[in-house]
């Protein structure tokens, strides 16, 4: 049995990472301050430590408490549009919080460090699916503060040996099969998740930011990857760093589906109508956004479970319609 450290660990893709861990026999002492996780997203027996990385002190303290075999890092700010309004407070909380992670990390000789990073590091791209290799350029203070955070850990690794995989995910959408977790979100800034609320009368009527794009239907395409196939791809990387070895991954289904689509997928797992307007485009937007997961197969054997978009709003859908008002209930 392994020990693992998982920041924002009853987040959204943590909690579910927690979840897998737990499943598979390993023990797990979460890190989160509870601003956008939930504590009834927890499993019963995972420590939850109630903090703030920038809590230095509290940071030593878990450290010394327990020996860790690896840290799955995904507390962070991840809100495009906030960013452009308060680029300091992302680049502080998350570049200086996850390198002073880090620094505990290598003090503590735990040298197997997950990283939960986005697409966002590659700004506009051309149209074609983005590979390990394509241009770096975000386009937003988040992209930017992660792209930062990865090359932290780079240095880290030059100079300390701490391994690590930065997995730049692309849109985690879907949520438990078996309904024991959800996405829940406040406030709720994805796509699948808001159409469906609309759907649902939850949440107003669904606000479709451009339809003049130039894909067939006017509308942005994304690569939609289920929360629990991502969630794999962070339990497969940990073999890769057990290999001495650091890694960039894309994760991704390698499709892309535009807005129209998953509004017609979501009407189709609800029966009902997504109620939308159209709205201008936002800036930063690209036309298109889809992974190439060509390397993450190669290095790990990692297949996508739930690689239809049928089936990724379908487990949306089930989780919501029974949790209306997500994990408050």
């Amino acid at each position: 049995m392994a020990r693992f450290l998982v920041t924002g660990g009853a987040g959204y893709v943590g909690s579910h990472a927690v979840l897998a861990l737990v499943e598979r026999g390993d023990e797990v002492v979460v890190i989160d301050d509870l601003r956008q996780g939930h504590r009834e997203a927890i499993p019963p027996g995972v420590e939850l430590i109630v903090a703030d990385l920038a809590d230095r002190r509290r940071l030593g303290e878990v450290f010394a408490a327990w020996k860790f075999d690896g840290i799955l890092h995904f507390a962070a700010l991840s809100l495009v549009a906030e960013s452009m309004r308060q680029p300091l407070r992302y680049m502080a909380e998350n570049v200086s919080n996850t390198l002073w992670l880090a620094e505990e990390a290598v003090r503590a000789r735990c040298l197997r460090f997950v990283l939960s990073s986005t697409a966002a590091l590659f700004g506009y791209p051309a149209g074609e699916p983005m590979h390990e290799g394509s241009r770096l350029d975000p386009v937003s203070a988040y992209g930017e503060s992660k792209l930062m955070a990865e090359r932290g850990l780079e240095w880290a690794d030059r100079v300390h040996g701490l391994r690590s995989a930065s997995l730049r995910y692309f849109n985690a959408a879907g949520a438990d099969p078996q309904g024991r977790l959800g996405e829940d979100h406040n406030p709720e800034t994805h796509l699948i998740p808001l159409a469906i609320n609309a759907a649902l009368g939850l949440g107003p009527e669904l606000t479709v930011f451009g339809t003049d794009y130039d894909t067939p239907d006017g509308t942005c395409i994304r690569d939609y990857v289920h929360v629990t196939d991502l969630v794999d791809a962070h339990l497969r990387v940990l073999d890769v760093l057990g290999q001495d070895r650091s890694a960039r991954y894309n994760v991704g289904n390698g499709n892309g589906y535009s807005v129209r689509q998953v509004i017609e997928a979501v009407e189709r797992a609800g029966g009902r109508p997504v109620p939308w307007r159209s709205g201008p485009r936002r800036p930063g937007d690209p036309a298109m956004l889809v992974a190439s997961n060509t390397l993450l197969r190669r290095d790990t054997g990692w297949e996508p479970g739930h690689s239809s978009l049928a089936d990724i709003v379908r487990t949306a859908w089930d989780w919501r319609s029974r949790h209306p008002h997500g994990y408050r209930a």
